[in-house]
């Protein structure tokens, strides 16, 4: 036991021994590990600073996020009139052209329409043709009685001047004959005094008988003379009368005649009126006719629905015998030569983003590495909550800063969607070069 002792004292003496010694040499050695180990430090700062100036002046020109995806227009195909569908050329998903036919409508109906619309255009038209030729016919006419009314009022207003030198002819005659049975009535009172003296005459014997009975006959010449010379006065006043009762005609005469010029100038100018309003009545209906008859013509096309652009169908519901009515959707239209990316970044992500600026796009569907070029089209003019159904109201009180994201429209580089890979939808995450050249203005 003694002896296990000893040895074991003996083995710990020597391991003192040996930590003391080992202790000694580390004292010795620590100041070339300290140096070791601060070049080693020194070294990988620098290595790490040599690599974080490219990576930050990588970086520091780059602004990219996942809230980002394609979109496109998405075209409605819809009837534009009602009926049912006799049959539909396309499938879901399948690429069409511009103009290539999609669906067919029952055409009947509407080729009826068109064959009604060209009927009441004919007879339109006919209306019109017989309306313009009554313009010139009215015309005439009236004309025609304009002219008549003017030859009767010269007639008439010629006979009133007849008649009014009538009325003088008469006069004079009148006054002639006045005058003749005035010298007549002389002559009568002469030959009765005459008469007188050769009575006392032939009474004293003074005469011859043959002298009296001369004078005797003498009187009674004169008193038949101044009988003829009261009825030639007479005679002459009827004559008076007669020609001023035709001036009185033939002034009332002039007066009809004048007042049916007046009539005829009136209705003239009222029925040229009447029969161009009437024409150019006939004229607008034949206009609406024509137009009634390119609607059916239009409505029989709309029978056959048609691709507006190039693109793909999608969401298909024409079936055939399917009755459609006018607006009612049967389809989708997706155009992948127009798509684009709307990426939405943050509103500290702004501060160098300029329009212009060109774009890497990354497509989570294809990891494939392959990137897409583009560039900013535009940057939206409110953030995306400003358009959301409730946007934020801060003036309430209770307000939480967010940072808000701002929609930027990235429009692909020509040719680069060729393939038409990038569908509307798709996730994507763009990095825009903020130091690309651009000559945009700054947001």
């Amino acid at each position: 036991m003694a002896e296990e002792q000893s040895q074991e004292q003996r083995g710990e003496a020597e391991e003192k021994n040996e930590a003391q010694e080992g202790q000694s040499r580390r004292k010795r050695s620590d100041p070339r590990r300290k140096r070791t180990v601060r070049l080693i430090v020194i070294a990988v700062l620098v290595v790490a600073i040599i690599v974080a100036i490219p990576v930050y002046s990588y970086y520091s020109v780059r602004e990219s996020t996942d809230d980002a995806q394609v979109d496109g227009h998405v075209i409605p195909i819809s009837s534009r009139v009602s009926g049912n569908i006799l049959s539909v050329l396309i499938n879901d998903n399948q690429s069409v052209r511009a103009g290539q036919e999609l669906v067919r409508l029952d055409p009947a109906d509407y080729k009826l329409a068109v064959a009604q619309a060209e009927a009441q255009l004919s007879s339109s038209e006919a209306d019109t043709l017989e309306s313009e030729q009554s313009v010139p016919v009215t015309t005439i006419t009236t004309s025609g009685q304009i002219s008549t009314s003017v030859a009767q009022q010269q007639q008439a207003r010629a006979t009133v001047t007849a008649a009014e030198k009538g009325v003088e002819a008469a006069r004079a005659r009148l006054n002639s004959a006045k005058a003749a049975l005035e010298q007549r009535q002389a002559n009568f009172v002469k030959a009765q005094k005459d008469l007188a003296r050769y009575k006392s005459l032939v009474d004293k014997d003074e005469i011859s008988k043959q002298d009296y009975d001369a004078a005797v006959a003498a009187a009674e010449a004169n008193s038949a003379q101044v009988t003829a010379g009261r009825a030639e006065v007479l005679e002459a006043q009827h004559m008076l009368d007669q020609a001023i009762a035709q001036v009185d005609e033939a002034k009332a005469r002039l007066a009809t005649a004048t007042v049916q010029r007046h009539q005829s100038e009136r209705l003239e100018s009222r029925q040229r009126a009447v029969t161009e309003a009437r024409y150019q009545s006939a004229q607008a209906t034949a206009k609406q006719r024509r137009a009634d008859l390119e609607q059916a013509k239009l409505n029989l096309d709309y029978t056959i629905l048609k691709a507006p652009v190039d693109g793909v169908i999608s969401r298909k519901t024409a079936e055939p015998g399917i009755q459609v009515a006018a607006g009612q959707q049967l389809m989708a239209l997706v155009p992948l030569e127009d798509v684009w990316v709307t990426a939405n970044f943050k509103e500290t992500q702004l501060r160098k983003m300029r329009v212009g600026q060109r774009v890497e796009i990354k497509v989570d569907a294809y990891g494939d590495g392959r990137k897409y070029r583009g560039h900013i089209d535009s940057i939206a003019a409110a953030s995306g909550a400003k358009f959301s159904l409730l946007p934020p109201e801060n003036a309430t009180g209770n307000y939480v800063k967010v940072v808000q994201r701002v929609p930027v429209k990235i429009v692909l580089e020509p040719g680069e969607n060729r393939d038409h890979r990038l569908i509307p939808g798709m996730s994507v995450v763009p990095t825009v070069l903020l130091n690309s050249d651009t000559d945009g203005p700054a947001l």
